[in-house]
C-alpha cells in the first residue's frame, strides 16, 4: 500500500512555482545533431539561466512530390526528437506555400501525432492549419 497520493496532471500545475530562467526559442539550423553536443547545449543554456522552450524549424513545402514531401517531413520528425531530448515543450514550423494540400495534410498530421507522443506541442506557422 502506497502513502503517497496518486500524481495527476491538476496537482501537477498546482504545484508550479516561478524560475528566474528566461524561456527561449531556439533555431532548428543551429542546433548540433549529436546527443552528446546537444547536452552540452544544455548545459550551456542552463550556465546562461536560459531554458528551451521551443525550437523553430523553416520548412519547404512548396514541390508537387509525395518524396519531397515525406523528405522533408522526415527532417521535421528528427527536430521534434530533438526538441524532446533537450525539454523543449513546442516546435513551430515555418512555411510560406503549398503546393499540394493532399500530400503535406496527411505529413504535418503525422508530425503532430508523433509530437505529441514524444511530448512536445507542434504549431504550424503557415497556410495550412490541422484541427484540434
Amino acid at each position: 500500500m502506497s502513502v503517497t497520493r496518486p500524481s495527476t496532471i491538476e496537482t501537477a500545475i498546482e504545484g508550479c512555482r516561478p524560475t528566474d530562467k528566461t524561456p527561449v526559442t531556439l533555431e532548428a539550423t543551429a542546433l548540433p545533431s549529436s546527443r552528446d553536443d546537444l547536452r552540452d547545449l544544455q548545459t550551456e543554456l542552463a550556465a546562461n539561466d536560459f531554458v528551451p522552450a521551443g525550437v523553430t524549424v523553416e520548412a519547404c513545402f512548396d514541390a508537387d512530390c509525395s518524396f519531397a514531401t515525406q523528405d522533408e517531413a522526415d527532417r521535421i520528425r528528427e527536430y521534434i526528437r530533438t526538441a524532446a531530448f533537450i525539454g523543449a515543450g513546442t516546435v513551430t514550423v515555418e512555411f510560406d506555400t503549398v503546393e499540394d494540400e493532399s500530400k503535406v495534410r496527411p505529413s504535418l498530421a503525422a508530425l503532430k501525432e508523433r509530437a505529441r507522443r514524444e511530448g512536445v506541442t507542434l504549431e504550424l506557422d503557415g497556410p495550412l492549419t490541422l484541427n484540434a
